[in-house]
């Protein structure tokens, strides 16, 4: 996979094609909305969706090809508490041994929402200028920056003689919006106004492909593209 650098003030995230971003001045991995699965207690124990079991593995992968000393996660589906006994047994295998990498960092408005979860639950974290928020704050100080998840980002291209459309990174003036890294559940288009009003001076996209990302200026988005 190719993963494709971006700046914001005058530091450098990597844009991950399989949703994720890094930052390696910090080594910090950063991802947004991951869904666990959360089987009612005292009914019998389904296996791990194929979905949820695929992401955590794909996150495990990231971790092992970026080596970070910090993950990110930017909200989701968090068991909150009693995680222990509401997550899936494979599920919390899973984070576990990631954690004995990474320091793990859950960021959302709950404050037990990764109760029992490995590392710590935030409303909100920082490192230097830069503010992490499950979802986008209304306003931003000139020098200060921001990564985000909540919409799941999606956008639309024109590709092929058919109409792709896929998820995707946001980024614009001082902010940077992530697509959901779990599976997503709809998500909202790059155009609608609940996304767009976080980047009144233009946004670009990058949408994600199979191995790669692909990049679009707003104007672009709806014309002929070579996306595989």
């Amino acid at each position: 996979m190719t993963a494709a650098p971006i700046h914001l003030r005058d530091e450098r995230f990597m844009l991950d094609p399989a949703g994720a971003a890094f930052w390696p001045a910090r080594r910090i991995l950063i991802a947004a909305d991951l869904q666990f699965e959360r089987p009612i207690p005292g009914a019998p124990r389904p296996p791990v969706p194929q979905g949820g079991k695929a992401t955590l593995e794909r996150l495990n992968r990231l971790l092992r090809l970026y080596r970070p000393a910090k993950v990110v996660i930017l909200g989701g589906d968090f068991p909150g508490r009693g995680a222990s006994t509401l997550l899936a047994k494979d599920e919390r295998a899973h984070i576990e041994v990631m954690a004995r990498e990474a320091s793990f960092i859950w960021v959302s408005d709950k404050p037990d929402a990764a109760a029992g979860l490995p590392g710590v639950c935030v409303p909100l974290y920082r490192e230097g200028a830069f503010t992490f928020r499950h979802a986008a704050g209304p306003q931003l100080g000139p020098r200060a920056f921001e990564v985000s998840g909540y919409f799941q980002p999606k956008a639309s291209i024109d590709a092929r003689a058919k109409r792709v459309s896929r998820p995707c990174f946001v980024t614009g003036g001082n902010r940077l919006m992530l697509p959901a890294f779990g599976a997503p559940s709809g998500g909202l288009d790059v155009h609608d106004h609940a996304i767009s009003r976080f980047f009144p001076r233009g946004l670009r996209v990058f949408l994600l492909g199979q191995d790669q990302l692909f990049s679009f200026a707003l104007e672009q988005l709806g014309r002929m593209a070579e996306v595989a």
